[in-house]
């Protein structure tokens, strides 16, 4: 066993490309509800709407359903579309982001050389009980996770320390310096993972940049880094 017999992974932007199955998703829905044509410049407006609403839940200001609806009510708003089919078309939203499956490079290569080596590994997500169940199971990435937590099921989002109270009753008796929580977000998974006495690794894509103070113990570009990590000599 390497120096982490456990690693956390974060899913969307980690993992698998969410942008790609959001894109896909939002397009799909226009289409099914007959709203019109969502163009690149509206997608791209989406996406900060999004964020910004996502950011607002893991400061503890809003709840997931507020955010669910919220995003697509301003998202809405600014675009002169009726506001009151907002609820089906989230529903709808939230199957079709299953729809999608876009591995990041050597992210599944990652997970089975991990897996290989005996290293146990958790899937740690902020997402939707419906969304995550699905691309989990289309992407085959529920057979090689030990074990799947979803906040929805939870009642907390991470970087809430109640989101890993969960996690570390599953986790048995690893120490917390053996464990290594892997993700994309500075705002979720890195400060979560610091509160909560772990081992962070920040998977750095293209153009993002550290300005939130955080230290992660890791920054990776590449997936397979984590392995080289995990796997490493004690």
């Amino acid at each position: 066993m390497g120096k982490y017999s456990l690693i956390l992974w974060d899913i969307d932007g980690t993992l698998l490309n969410f942008h790609a199955a959001q894109s896909v998703a939002i397009r799909r829905c226009f289409e099914l509800f007959r709203l019109g044509v969502c163009t690149d410049g509206m997608l791209a407006d989406y996406d900060r709407i999004n964020e910004k609403h996502w950011q607002a839940l893991e400061r503890g200001e809003l709840t997931k359903p507020q955010v669910l609806e919220g995003r697509f009510r301003e998202f809405f708003t600014k675009y002169g579309i009726p506001t009151a089919v907002i609820p089906e078309f989230n529903e709808e939203y939230q199957i079709r982001l299953g729809d999608t499956i876009v591995f990041f490079p050597n992210a599944l290569e990652t997970l089975e050389t991990c897996k290989a080596a005996g290293i146990r590994q958790f899937a740690v997500t902020n997402g939707t009980k419906l969304a995550q169940v699905r691309k989990l199971d289309l992407s085959g990435l529920d057979k090689l996770f030990d074990a799947v937590f979803i906040s929805d099921e939870i009642g907390y989002e991470k970087p809430d320390p109640g989101f890993f109270a969960p996690v570390f009753a599953a986790a048995g008796n690893i120490p917390r310096e053996h464990i290594l929580i892997v993700g994309d977000s500075l705002t979720s998974d890195i400060p979560g993972g610091i509160a909560a006495g772990i081992r962070t690794c920040w998977y750095r894509r293209p153009g993002q940049v550290n300005r939130t103070g955080l230290v992660p113990d890791y920054e990776i570009t590449d997936l397979k880094e984590a392995a080289a990590i995990a796997l490493a000599a004690p």
